[in-house]
């Protein structure tokens, strides 16, 4: 059983305007006010944001500032008809923070290297120095995350996993100590919850859920942010949820660790979920390119989420099915 909920109309705040051609620096500093408020383009001269209090107060005194500056700028509240869809709209600001949460990604990477050869207090405390740094970038994103872009789970998981490192003070083991094994038993009967818009590791952890914990699972499909769990919910591959990111394991690793899975044709599958979901080829499948086209047609061919997971059932099978053979 599938809830895929309904799609709601956006309304949205359109901010167009024009900048004299010098000086040049008012330009760039318009454009920066224009990132740090989390607008996307949607014309090479209008920019638009979700429309509420905050992101109108917000644009009301950029466009002051353009007035002081010489330019002329306009704000009006819009509703999308044609040329371009709400649906188009989210994935502009959703493909906007991606890139920003990726950036932070890379640098959270690159400093759990550099974790390895830390040895002494005065090192560990500027690695946590950086760490606070990053999480300060992390927060100024989530801040204009409006609809919950898909990697904020990746980098949340990526800085909770190095924090833990260094509070323990020693080297993060390949299995973190906080995973804990459910039994199965418990996981029968629930309603799982995940985030709308679901992509390879929330298409994976749903049909891991129905073919091997519970084949009568309620799996429900809510908004990325600002979602309250209802009483015995479980909510995967979420903020704050059950069986999300930790370290640098994706949601379906997790999962299948914490349900205590142990078959190795589901750790190949975890593996390619892996390589796809968070980007880094630590696993380097020669299947995972595949099984990304895959992915990637069913989501562009299909909005509902109940459907994108029907879709993706069967090349799970089939990919499942070819482990086992190839492990047999």
């Amino acid at each position: 059983m599938n809830d895929g909920g309904t799609s709601t109309e956006h309304r949205w705040l359109l901010l167009i305007h024009q900048l004299p051609s010098k000086p040049a620096y008012f330009r760039v500093k318009i454009w920066r006010r224009l990132q740090g408020i989390g607008a996307v383009a949607v014309k090479s001269t209008v920019y638009a944001l979700p429309s509420n209090a905050e992101t109108q107060e917000d644009f009301e005194w950029l466009l002051k500032e353009i007035a002081e500056g010489g330019g002329e700028a306009m704000l009006c509240e819009a509703r999308l008809i044609d040329g371009l869809s709400d649906t188009q709209a989210r994935a502009l600001f959703d493909a906007a923070r991606d890139e920003d949460y990726e950036e932070i990604a890379k640098d959270l990477r690159t400093l759990g290297a550099k974790l390895e050869a830390v040895t002494s207090p005065e090192q560990r405390a500027e690695a946590r120095t950086q760490i606070g740094r990053l999480r300060k970038r992390l927060a100024d994103v989530v801040a204009i995350d409006f609809f919950g872009a898909n990697s904020r789970l990746l980098v949340e998981g990526l800085i909770t996993g190095l924090e833990a490192r260094l509070a323990e003070d020693k080297k993060m083991t390949e299995e973190p100590a906080k995973t804990a094994v459910e039994t199965l038993a418990a996981l029968k009967g629930r309603t799982w919850v995940t985030r709308k818009g679901v992509y390879v590791d929330r298409i994976a952890c749903s049909w891991l859920i129905r073919r091997f914990i519970d084949p009568e699972a309620v799996i429900r499909f809510v908004p990325g942010k600002g979602y309250v769990p209802n009483p015995g919910e479980l909510r995967f591959d979420m903020f704050e949820g059950e069986f999300t990111h930790e370290g640098d394991r994706c949601s379906f690793e997790v999962l299948l660790a914490r349900a205590g899975l142990t078959d190795p044709a589901l750790q190949a599958i975890g593996e390619i979920v892996h390589d796809i979901d968070l980007k880094d080829a630590k696993f380097a499948h020669e299947e995972a390119a595949g099984i990304a086209s895959l992915i990637a047609g069913i989501a562009m061919a299909n909005q509902d989420d109940g459907q994108r997971v029907a879709q993706g059932t069967p090349v799970f099978d089939n990919l499942y099915q070819y482990f086992r053979n190839k492990r047999g």
